[in-house]
């Protein structure tokens, strides 16, 4: 917070750009209680663990509703994505309920992501060096789909991904656009920061194979909202003492804000009616990637992708669909890409549907009079 203040009234033209371009929420704490607990019995001996807890005893890593595994049981079902979404999926009633074992931290983090239409997220932490990107819940056998073939010399280990998102390249390409601006995450020759080196010497790692995990944040904001969000363990100290400050903020100032940068790496643009009034909720689709997105409450909305030629179509209830090809650049900044849609006779078709409690309107043969019960039912339709 301070170096983007301080190098913004300085006048450093890429701070300039990334703060007038760019909404940034920054949270310094998601468990300050548990900070402080830590913060006096102090770093040595493992005291550091004490704040991985909040003050009522959750972790708020994994307090969050599984909604992937609620997912996965749907694609069993072959409900999705008819009757099931495969996005903005909702929250549990039973999560919501007040006696949920739920922290209070986690429902204040799940109605600040429900406000506002974020795009790309992380959360930093401690104890490792390396980047973790989503799926964090691992899919039990039972529910794993056939794996597509995968040719020998693929960049991936001999064991197919089988619980990567739609969204698999772009989160790698996430993870590694933070992994390689940073000085040491991806000098792993000597092993990771504890144990072996699960990264391949790339210091990114999906996290369902490295520490499977259920209900994590990042989980929860791919499944229910537009956001793309990943770990960060910025060093292997969990609790760094205050000489090593300055050399850790070295090793990840550059990386920071190469990831936040990548914010305007995509498409984005309005989705309007033909009199150009916004559309609330329009579902965002690309084709390719079983994973949509919906438009902002002024009818905006922006989509992380690769570099690519991608078919993209807009939809909304009451509204005729529309599609066109949008092209990514490799260069920053997102391709404009805006939708303009057309009333559908559905919507009248429905109101009508209603006022006859969707039950099939009677046809009236003229040749034959009228009941007085039907002439009284086509009064109160009219």
């Amino acid at each position: 917070m301070q170096f983007l203040c301080k190098e913004y009234q300085d006048g450093n033209p890429r701070v300039r750009t990334l703060v007038t371009e760019t909404r940034i929420h920054l949270v310094p704490s998601l468990n300050p209680d548990g900070y402080e607990l830590a913060r006096e019995a102090g770093s040595e001996l493992g005291n550091w663990a004490l704040g991985h807890w909040t003050e009522e005893g959750y972790d708020l890593f994994e307090n969050f509703p599984d909604l992937a595994s609620a997912l996965w049981a749907a694609e069993e079902r072959k409900l999705v994505p008819h009757k099931f979404p495969n996005h903005h999926i909702p929250i549990p009633e039973h999560y919501l309920a007040e006696e949920a074992t739920v922290a209070v931290e986690t429902r204040a983090i799940m109605a600040w992501m429900d406000k506002n239409p974020f795009v790309l997220g992380a959360n930093l932490q401690g104890g490792e060096k390396l980047v973790s990107y989503p799926f964090d819940t691992a899919r039990p056998v039972s529910e794993m789909p056939a794996a597509a073939p995968r040719s020998p010399d693929d960049y991936e280990d001999d064991n197919p991904e089988l619980q990567e998102t739609p969204d698999h390249a772009i989160f790698r390409w996430l993870a590694i656009s933070y992994a390689s601006a940073h000085l040491t995450m991806t000098e792993t020759f000597r092993g990771g920061c504890h144990t072996q080196d699960m990264t391949n010497a790339m210091g990114i790692v999906q996290g369902a194979k490295w520490h499977p995990r259920a209900g994590s944040i990042n989980d929860f904001s791919y499944l229910h909202t537009n956001c793309l969000e990943l770990s960060i363990y910025l060093g292997c100290d969990k609790f760094p003492h205050e000489s090593e400050l300055q050399q850790e903020w070295e090793n990840n100032k550059e990386s920071l804000l190469t990831f936040m940068e990548q914010v305007h790496r995509g498409i984005k643009g309005l989705v309007t009616d033909q009199q150009g009034e916004p559309i609330a909720n329009a579902t965002i689709i690309v084709g390719g990637i079983n994973h949509n997105i919906k438009t902002a409450s002024g009818g905006d909305y922006w989509r992380i992708l690769n570099p690519g030629e991608y078919r993209v179509s807009a939809r909304a209830e009451g509204y005729n669909p529309s599609v066109k090809t949008c092209t990514v650049l490799y260069d920053i900044g997102a391709t404009q890409c805006n939708f303009v849609l057309s009333r559908s006779n559905w919507k009248r078709i429905r109101e009508i549907m209603a006022m006859n409690g969707n039950r099939p309107i009677r046809r009236i043969v003229p040749s034959r009079p009228m009941t007085p019960r039907e002439r009284l039912r086509l009064q109160m339709r009219l």
